[in-house]
């Protein structure tokens, strides 16, 4: 399975709300800019992430999106399923049995034992990612407990220099 750059702009989207004061939606506007990505695009992955009840999206005049769940109650796992669907690495065709056709019954078992080894591999990665949280990944990314809270809704703001004072006060 290749996840595709949805995944990476979704885990972008989900960080940049993690780092928000939830009480403050970030509007579309500043994802888009942030993103950098075609706005077509993006709502529609924003729609995914409201439907798989990652986000909520806030109407009226400083509407925008939330996290609906703080970042240690959301899983990498969510993320992924939310955008590039469940996990499935082999997608048995059935060309063991039409290779091995004059073998039916070894082809049948090889077919099984394939298919097993990677439902099995599926079943693993499944499981650590269920267990990496985007809290996780803010913490080894920044080497700290608390998450900083910006306002990334203020494009004036340099959040370059406000992050860095945030982790130089570690």
């Amino acid at each position: 399975m290749k996840l595709t750059k949805s995944l990476e702009q979704a885990i972008c989207i989900i960080t940049l709300l993690a780092t928000q004061n939830n009480q403050i939606p970030v509007t579309s506007t500043v994802i888009n800019h942030r993103l950098n990505g075609s706005p077509t695009y993006i709502k529609k992955l924003m729609r995914k992430l409201v439907v798989h009840q990652l986000v909520t999206s806030v109407s009226g005049n400083n509407g925008g999106f939330t996290l609906v769940n703080p970042p240690n109650e959301i899983s990498i796992l969510e993320i992924i399923e939310a955008v590039e669907g469940q996990i499935n690495t082999y997608p048995n065709s059935g060309l063991i049995d039409v290779v091995f056709q004059d073998m039916q019954v070894e082809a049948h078992q090889g077919d099984q034992v394939l298919s097993a080894v990677f439902h099995q591999a599926d079943t693993l990665w499944k499981e650590y990612l269920a267990k990496q949280t985007v809290a996780d990944l803010l913490f080894q990314t920044l080497g700290r407990e608390a998450t900083p809270i910006l306002n990334w809704n203020d494009l004036s703001q340099p959040h370059e220099r406000l992050f860095k004072k945030i982790l130089k006060s570690k």
